[in-house]
């Protein structure tokens, strides 16, 4: 078993039966586990963000209509599908945010769009890994807020990992 696939069980495993989970009682009673992409080791990388030289601060939409205050951090660029894409970075008081909607929203992903939080390291770079890209919980339960990803971070490009759309 990969570190990826324990990490997946134990998700599973939280969402199925944890009392915090984002499902309500009814989906738990027909949980059998989240739909996810194959592991994609080419959605995994390091990568050179560049800092916006102003920290604004940036008003984040949530999907029961409220507003969650975050800074636009920076930026970074990656290739898929023989695409150049550019996405932004966020931060907040929990640290960094990615939200991005791909092609294949909803088709095959969350229409709102799934989550990252990549990993700082020293220099400007980050982790990025898309194997661990999430949908937000109100994609099962709408009585969760969550952040509408802007559309700075709305590509036309499939990314091929992470969580898949959930189905009931």
């Amino acid at each position: 078993m990969t570190d990826l696939d324990a990490f997946r069980a134990e998700k599973d495993d939280f969402f199925g039966s944890h009392p915090q989970s984002p499902l309500n009682l009814e989906q738990k009673h027909d949980f059998h586990g989240l739909q996810y992409f194959p592991e994609n080791h080419a959605l995994r990388f390091e990568a050179r963000v560049d800092e916006f030289p102003n920290k604004e601060r940036f008003e984040m939409q949530t999907s029961t209509g409220d507003v969650q205050v975050y800074e636009r951090f920076g930026k970074f660029k990656f290739v898929v599908e023989e695409k150049e894409i550019e996405l932004t970075i966020y931060k907040s008081g929990h640290g960094f945010f990615l939200p991005f909607v791909d092609a294949l929203a909803g088709k095959e992903t969350y229409p709102a769009g799934r989550y990252l939080e990549p990993e700082p390291l020293a220099g400007g770079r980050f982790i990025v890994d898309f194997n661990v890209a999430y949908n937000p919980y109100c994609a099962y339960n709408e009585m969760w807020s969550c952040p509408i990803t802007p559309a700075e971070n709305r590509v036309k490009v499939a990314i091929r990992a992470g969580e898949k759309l959930f189905h009931a």
